[in-house]
């Protein structure tokens, strides 16, 4: 048997691949930095070997799935290059893997694993279902029907895929490192809609995909009334929430969600689409509704006494935003506290004003230094440059958390893409302590 080695296994879409690989009996190993991440989990309750980085780890009769954080040079691709062994890169790996069943790509600057999520499970109540999640979750079934997958924008890398449908959630600037402007990235999409086999589904209410021009239907969702799937007489709870869907201005049903906020709706939109062009009973995405348990880092709450603590991976003004309002939705009586630590620098200096702006919506805020990334590990910009258009914002590093615990029955929201988590494990340990005097 052909193994399978993933340089760079560790990253969300590669982990998630990984899983899936090895779910359908595949060998499958895989190497990374020695650093803990979330993403690793899933791979070690599988037992998959996962190595440091080294040359050795190649031999000629591996097959090689590159991470696409890791240029040619890598000395693990060069070890394969030099060898014989076969390279493929992640993207094209899943896009082929993916035309062997009835594919699904969630593509968007925003909501895409919410939304991969919720459809894959929602899937999963009607036929088998693997799938790739952004969160580095991955499950593959060989007599799968369909197949889920997240499908990033970034570099284009979507264009490796031709699915039978896409869901397109919104197109906004993000990733100024690499799209120049938001028409930039308008190509981008418009270069996907040209992929799709069947059909289109699209958020009606963005204006940008009101302009998407495809070979195949493109049906649109949302609140407003042009749309084809609309949302209306909405319903918002501490429990979650629940609206009427009219398809074309007829009725169809009711449902409701155990989520929250506006964004919340428009996924269970996008997802209640799709199921009824595959003819999918509403009773049955009603009670796969009921027993969704969310995706990793996509508002993960841990509740300690008087605390709530959430876990979520917004990086973008517009994410902080639903984020935000997602909590107002749950918890309306309590204190919000804003955790944030930018993800590079180059989006932190594009949406400066922007991250101010929504930020200024919690109660309190707190700043964490700016993560860069493998792609841009520095710049002039630095984390007192937000501090400064924030009133009353405050600087955090890890050795103080301390100084959050003086907001009590408070709900504390630890939001981005880098390693804000190691700020909330620090503050989940000092909750574990007595108070000081």
């Amino acid at each position: 048997m052909t193994v399978l080695h993933f340089t760079g296994i560790k990253g969300s879409g590669m982990s998630a691949l990984a899983q899936i690989m090895h779910d359908m009996g595949e060998s499958v190993q895989g190497s990374d930095i020695a650093q803990h991440f979330f993403t690793e989990e899933r791979l070690r309750e599988r037992g998959i070997t996962i190595l440091p980085f080294d040359p050795e780890n190649i031999s000629q009769d591996m097959t090689i799935v590159a991470g696409n954080a890791f240029n040619d040079e890598h000395p693990e691709l060069v070890k394969a290059r030099e060898s014989g062994a076969t390279i493929i890169r992640y993207h094209q790996f899943l896009g082929d893997l993916m035309r062997q069943y009835v594919s699904v790509a969630i593509t968007g600057a925003h909501g895409k694993t919410s939304t991969t999520g919720l459809m894959a499970h929602v899937l999963n109540g009607y036929k088998p279902v693997s799938y790739l999640i952004g969160d580095g979750t991955g499950s593959g079934q060989e007599e799968s029907h369909f197949f889920v997958a997240e499908a990033c924008e970034y570099r284009r890398h979507f264009l490796a895929y031709h699915p039978d449908y896409a869901i397109m959630t919104n197109i906004d600037f993000d990733h100024p490192d690499y799209f120049g402007s938001i028409d930039d990235v308008f190509k981008a999409f418009q270069e996907m809609a040209q992929q799709v086999k069947k059909c289109i589904i699209a958020c009606g209410d963005d204006e940008y995909l009101q302009q998407i021009q495809a070979p195949v239907p493109v049906v649109y969702y949302g609140f407003g009334e042009e749309n084809d799937f609309q949302a209306r007489n909405i319903v918002k709870t501490t429990e979650g929430t629940t609206f009427d869907v009219v398809i074309r201005n007829e009725f169809f049903h009711t449902f409701t969600i155990p989520m929250y906020g506006d964004h919340a709706v428009l996924n269970a939109l996008a997802v209640i689409s799709l199921c009824q062009y595959e003819s999918i009973p509403a009773e049955i995405i009603q009670r796969q509704f009921v027993s969704y348990e969310g995706v990793k880092r996509r508002f993960t709450e841990t509740v300690i006494g008087d605390r709530v603590l959430i876990d979520d991976y917004a990086h973008h003004p517009t994410e902080i935003r639903a984020t935000l309002q997602s909590a107002s939705q749950k918890y309306p009586d309590r204190e919000l506290i804003a955790i944030f630590q930018p993800h590079t620098f180059s989006r932190t200096q594009t949406f400066l004003q922007e991250f101010a702006d929504c930020l200024q919506e919690a109660d309190h805020v707190y700043l964490c230094d700016i993560f860069g990334s493998a792609r841009e590990e520095a710049g002039t910009l630095t984390i007192r440059d937000l501090q400064e258009k924030i009133d009353s914002s405050q600087l955090l590093q890890l050795d103080e958390v301390e100084k959050l615990r003086i907001h009590d029955n408070a709900v504390y929201l630890f939001m981005g893409a880098g390693d804000v988590t190691k700020f909330q494990q620090a503050y989940e340990d000092v909750l574990a302590m007595p108070k000081k005097a």
